[in-house]
């Protein structure tokens, strides 16, 4: 096939959305001719990256809004703000590409955010969608833990969000889409509402096979006490302060509670942990480049990650990958992530109760080292089956084909 990909983020050797739209590009080479959109400034990674594996069957289209224009990219708002122009001004070289070319099928895949648009609709070429997410939402009972700068981002957010589903282009984005992918269940049901005729549930982010290799050989933990993790940037949506809490709660003789990352909270975790009593056996880490992370996670023995509205999470597959069970609430993209059996999802309906069951799931993997073991290995499975970048290939090709017998939209 002949494929228009509009990636934003597209860089190698990230992670995240520039390393989705990077590996995404990697995998659909193999088989098929790919025209990618992306930014100017993404160019001096990609062709540092081609100089070492060339994709021949690969062009890269480049460019930027005016430099005028690109005052614009000063704090998280005005990245989204210039996103939203960019999306707008890529839409006439497309045109132009689609006359010169003649594309099969059309694909906007970075950024993944529902509630803004794509033009490339407009091409008379089945046009997909995704995977987009931002659906999923913290619920309200969790807001009374939040801090002031919390509670102003999540109105903020929700603000936004809203714009976005009035915004007619975004209605348009959803109902011409022949096929519209969502990173999690919260925004499936917003895509249909928007419009959407026909919607799937495909979570992005993956493994490369080296790294996934090289996580499953990783050392296994240590044989005596027991170690709880979360990892990332420390934020209110993160429900870092909810395993702290579970972890009081759980009271398991000698285990500790390792939390790997920095942030605006880590002041009130830290005054948290003083409170609860346990901190003599809470260890912040603070920031660590990722392959010392990767060298804290083969030393514990459970990933805990309550974040709130996380449409996905890469920290998640790289656990299961090493052979960690994630305990996790049953919330937006990590839900989809861990299956039953590669770890233990909680309901997230108010912090009291995420944080009983947290406790009670904790205790459970620390009464039972066979389970924790044989969570880890479903966990190596899972990751390599459905999160290996290396499988991927097909499974979009799958969905172009859909899309083109859905037809235009």
């Amino acid at each position: 096939m002949k494929i228009l990909l509009s990636a934003y983020a597209c860089e190698p050797r990230k992670g995240s959305e520039p390393g989705v739209g990077w590996n995404a590009v990697r995998v659909l080479a193999a088989n098929h001719d790919v025209w990618v959109l992306t930014r100017a400034n993404n160019r001096p990674a990609i062709e540092a990256a081609l100089a070492d594996e060339p994709l021949p069957r690969v062009q890269f289209v480049y460019y930027d809004l005016p430099g005028w224009a690109r005052w614009w990219k000063r704090g998280a708002a005005g990245v989204q703000i210039y996103y939203y122009l960019w999306q707008l001004a890529i839409y006439p070289i497309a045109r132009r590409l689609q006359r010169r070319v003649g594309f099969d099928v059309a694909h906007h895949i970075t950024f993944g955010k529902y509630w803004a648009p794509s033009l490339l609709w407009r091409l008379p070429v089945p046009f997909l969608w995704g995977p987009v997410g931002g659906g999923e939402s913290a619920p309200r009972p969790f807001w009374r833990d939040f801090g002031v700068r919390g509670r102003l981002f999540e109105t903020w957010r929700e603000t936004a969000r809203w714009c976005g589903e009035h915004d007619p282009l975004v209605r348009l984005t959803a109902r011409r889409s022949a096929l519209a992918l969502a990173k999690a269940a919260d925004t499936a049901a917003r895509l249909l509402v928007l419009g959407a005729r026909d919607v799937e549930v495909y979570s992005e982010g993956g493994l490369l096979m080296a790294d996934l290799a090289h996580l499953a050989h990783c050392a296994e933990p240590p044989s005596e006490g027991l170690r709880f993790c979360a990892i990332g940037r420390l934020l209110h949506l993160k429900g870092f302060h909810l395993g702290l809490r579970a972890f009081a709660r759980a009271r398991i003789p000698e285990a500790e509670y390792w939390i790997i990352g920095d942030g605006p909270e880590r002041r009130r975790l830290e005054a948290e942990a003083s409170a609860l009593g346990v901190a003599d056996r809470v260890r912040f880490w603070g920031w660590l480049s990722h392959a010392d992370t990767l060298r804290r996670l083969e030393e514990v023995h459970v990933l805990v990650h309550p974040t709130l509205h996380d449409s996905g999470g890469g920290v998640t597959l790289e656990a299961m990958a090493i052979g960690r069970p994630v305990i996790c609430l049953d919330l937006g993209g990590p839900s989809a992530q861990v299956v039953d059996g590669t770890g233990v999802k909680v309901t997230g309906r108010d912090p009291d109760q995420a944080v009983r069951d947290l406790a009670r799931s904790m205790r459970q993997v620390a009464d039972d080292p066979a389970l924790r073991t044989q969570m880890g290995e479903a966990g190596r499975r899972r990751s390599r089956e459905a999160y290996a970048w290396a499988n991927q290939g097909p499974i979009l090709e799958a969905y172009y084909r859909r899309a083109i017998r859905n037809g235009n939209g």
